[in-house]
């Protein structure tokens, strides 16, 4: 929500606008949106109506005036006269008019403002300095990741006359972005933290990047950044930027302002000592990677510059917390879910963990749990008061209210509503039997230590998860978007538990993101779907006669392949008296060459006489399967089917009185058949990140990781068996570890005796013996491993299209064997 309010008149001055109204409001505009799914207040909203290659906020002005927006910025006109009582703005590029109105916001507010780039840590960074500023300072951070040309200006425009510093942070994908977010920011000092490999593809050599990466800092009145970083410093000293900015510099392995000339690692921290101002100084953190004392020495250095003593500086650092970068959505106890953001608590993180709340449709019941707001620099009676507004706009039904704060202010919420003044009441006193069937959002200052409250509320399991990255899974459905003509639309493959990943937590992201189908293998698939509150069509692929009715009932959309099944829907038809403006919508599939499901070509005229003779049945949409769409060597085969489907379907259509859809491309047909798109196209495998084409592999991201951990560790001796049967032979003494999955999990036995690996610390082990029901064990003779450490089955470092090659099978067969017994977590960055 803006602190500082706008008049459509100002406004139209900064933008450089045209107003085109009927019948005008006169609204100050008091907060800003361009995400129709994450509207709070309708009134005093401005929507930017914004147009990006994945999509078109245009297509949005109808239902944002429906829930009450009245003021909005576009490019194009719509009917003014269907918007009565609105204000449109019209410019050139919503985009530019959005950071147009930041960087004047910005210019209000005469306080240091810390700008963050680099390649890797910029959000560790952001969040540590914001722990370690917070005792003394009000200051206001980006929210999360909000660093690309978007989320700075939502960034920016947070800023309020409240706040006395600001840290906000920039990243970049290509040439030339830069400049633009260096005039949002407007920063008074710089902190460049490193330079890697991320996004190389759009710059021509490691200097062009870290050149367009240091615009952000070329009015700054002082940089940081290590010396270390060879290319860095070059660049630095040629572009000419020390004429006009201090630097306020680090190093190991050259002079700087901070000179480190220790780093001991202990088994609970690091120590890293240094010389600064003549004077021998040190730290001590609690984490010992590398990546954390790199963070955190940026950190010193920058407090240093801004003139803390070393010993206060060296009091804060050591209490530094982990940051949690993603949402984690778990099972809980009593059928609920369970979305854990308990690492930090503001209002501008609670919105955004709200929305993920928001689109969990498993349940009706939303439940928040949340901690005292801590140094938000906010009167804390508008503070609680905003909160409760957004509380009511996101539609949350309980409320459970920590610390003596929001106690205080519990007239505030109009909900069912628990209050306690600590965790430990909390726990000692509140019932949780009485939490059923609902989801529930964690949401706590760390003090408040809410992961006491997580461990209480998950689903006991074992140590075996699959974790799915939600954020992957969005990137993925992005990127066959972008392949795809503007009215395209996208049905979206949920069967078989989502690929093994969870039907209705992966449907929920599916159609929070407006997919426009759902297809699932079987009917009671699709009726699960329909009580956790999804509402997209629904195709059904596998039909039978005892599910029809329930077809029926929860307005699922059959699959019809053959008489047959045609024959079964008439007759649950005429049993369930369904009314005449009320047709069933089916879907016809055609055997185009596949030889599985499907009407052949003989059966098409019997077919169109029938269709035609019965107004119950609407044909939503005709389709057919491709058989080797991922083969080139197939291709003369594929390109055949297309131009089968093209005839049959031809056939279908014209005999059609309404408009049919037509598809026959799946996730491999989506990249390598671009000219058969139809009117949809089916998104399976790929959706998670899965191809066996490396071309279009590289633009995919992984969505499932399979973990587990190390149960036990033992030495064996030489000449010693291991597991059933005795079936693998110690030939020297060897260190031994056992791991909690079996091929009950999903690991199967053809893995057994050395045919399959694991990564444990980043090094591929052994499996070694039979792989049992619930365990396996693995060689770890040559590789520093202890009990308790990661065992990653596949993920990102070790793809799951290796397992699958290792167990002569296919990545499908892999994901969907994955047992329901292994918990599902669901992250979102």
């Amino acid at each position: 929500m803006l602190k500082i309010q706008y008049e459509i008149v100002d406004i139209l001055k900064i933008f450089q606008g045209e107003l085109h109204a009927e019948n005008p409001t006169e609204d100050r505009i008091k907060d800003v949106l361009i995400d129709s799914r994450r509207l709070i207040e309708p009134r005093n909203c401005l929507f930017f109506a914004l147009v990006t290659r994945k999509n078109d906020g245009h297509k949005y002005i109808d239902e944002l005036y429906n829930k009450g927006v009245r003021n909005f910025v576009v490019t194009s006109l719509p009917d003014k006269k269907k918007y009565t009582g609105s204000n449109f703005i019209r410019v050139k590029n919503t985009l530019a008019a959005l950071q147009a109105l930041a960087a004047h916001h910005r210019r209000k507010f005469d306080i240091p403002v810390i700008g963050i780039t680099g390649s890797n840590g910029k959000t560790v960074v952001k969040e540590w300095l914001f722990q370690l500023l917070s005792y003394d300072q009000f200051v206001i951070r980006s929210p999360k990741s909000y660093n690309s040309q978007i989320g700075v200006p939502l960034s920016v425009l947070q800023i309020n006359d409240k706040h006395n510093i600001a840290i906000i942070e920039a990243g970049i994908s290509e040439p030339d972005e830069m400049d633009r977010l260096q005039k949002i920011i407007q920063p008074t000092i710089g902190l460049f933290t490193n330079i890697g490999e991320a996004h190389n593809e759009n710059f021509i050599t490691t200097i062009q990047k870290i050149g367009e990466k240091l615009k952000l800092f070329t009015k700054v009145k002082s940089l940081v950044y290590c010396t270390d970083y060879s290319a860095i410093q070059e660049t630095i000293i040629r572009s000419g930027i020390l004429d006009t900015v201090e630097t306020f510099t680090w190093g190991k392995r050259t002079e700087a302002a901070l000179t480190i000339t220790e780093v001991i690692r202990e088994e609970s921290g690091t120590i890293i000592n240094g010389r600064y101002d003549n004077q021998a100084v040190g730290i001590r953190i609690p984490f010992t990677d590398g990546a954390s004392v790199e963070n955190a020495i940026h950190c010193w250095v920058l407090m240093l510059l801004m003139g803390y003593e070393q010993e206060i500086i060296a009091g804060r650092i050591k209490k530094l917390q982990p940051v949690a970068m993603r949402l984690e959505l778990k099972e809980g106890v009593n059928n609920c879910s369970i979305i854990n953001d308990s690492y930090n608590s503001d209002i501008n993180s609670l919105s955004i963990a709200l929305d993920f709340l928001h689109q969990q449709k498993q349940h009706k019941q939303k439940t928040l749990i949340i901690s005292d707001i801590l140094q938000s620099g906010r009167n804390e009676l508008d503070l609680y008061s905003d909160i409760a507004r957004l509380l009511e706009s996101k539609d949350v039904k309980k409320l459970i209210g920590i610390g003596p704060a929001i106690s205080k202010h519990a007239n505030k919420f109009k909900m069912e509503k628990y209050f306690y003044d600590s965790t430990r009441e909390f726990l000692r006193k509140f019932s949780f039997a009485s939490l059923s069937n609902e989801s529930i959002l964690l949401k706590g200052a760390r003090v408040f230590e809410f992961e006491q409250i997580s461990k209480a509320l998950q689903q006991k399991a074992h140590e075996t998860v699959l974790e799915i990255n939600l954020n992957a899974l969005v990137h993925n459905l992005d990127y066959y978007k972008s392949l795809l003509d503007k009215p395209t639309r996208v049905m979206a493959m949920v069967k078989a538990f989502s690929y093994g990943s969870g039907s209705f937590e992966i449907a929920n992201v599916l159609q929070f993101h407006k997919v426009d189908y759902l297809a699932v293998a079987y009917a009671d698939e699709g009726m699960e779907l329909r009580k956790a509150g999804i509402n997209l069509p629904v195709m059904v692929m596998n039909p039978d006669e005892e599910s029809l009715d329930g077809i029926i009932f929860h307005a699922l959309e059959p699959e019809i392949y053959n008489f047959r099944t045609l024959d079964m829907l008439e007759k649950a038809i005429e049993k369930n008296i369904i009314p005449p403006n009320k047709p069933i919508k089916v879907h016809i599939k055609l055997d185009t060459g596949m030889h599985r499901l499907g009407f052949m070509e003989k059966d098409l005229d019997l077919l169109i006489e029938r269709l035609k003779a019965n107004r119950m049945i609407y044909v939503q949409s005709i389709f057919s399967h491709l058989a080797a769409s991922d083969l080139a060597e197939e291709d003369e085969f594929t390109r055949a089917q297309i131009r089968k489907f093209d005839e049959m379907s031809d056939r279908l259509v014209s005999h059609a009185d309404h408009e049919v859809m037509r598809h026959i491309l799946n996730s491999a047909g989506i990249f390598r058949f671009r000219d058969a798109q139809y009117d949809m196209v089916r998104l399976g495998i790929g959706l998670y990140g899965v191809s066996n084409n490396p071309e279009e592999k590289e633009n995919l991201a992984n969505v499932s990781t399979l973990r587990s951990s190390i149960s036990q560790i033992k030495l064996i001796q030489a000449g010693e068996t291991i597991g059933y049967n005795r079936s693998w032979k110690a030939e020297k003494e060897m260190r031994l570890a056992i791991v909690p999955i079996g091929y009950a999990d999903g690991l199967k036995r053809s893995l057994s005796n050395g045919k399959g690996k694991l990564m444990i610390n980043g090094k591929e082990v052994l499996i070694i013996g039979d792989i049992c029901m619930d365990m396996c064990m693995v060689d770890v003779t040559d590789i520093q491993a202890e009990e308790g450490d990661d065992v990653i089955v596949f993920g990102d470092q070790m793809p799951i299209e290796k397992l699958a090659k290792e167990m002569n099978t296919i990545p499908y067969e892999v994901l969907t064997g994955i047992s329901r017994r292994v918990k599902r977590v669901y992250f979102q960055e």
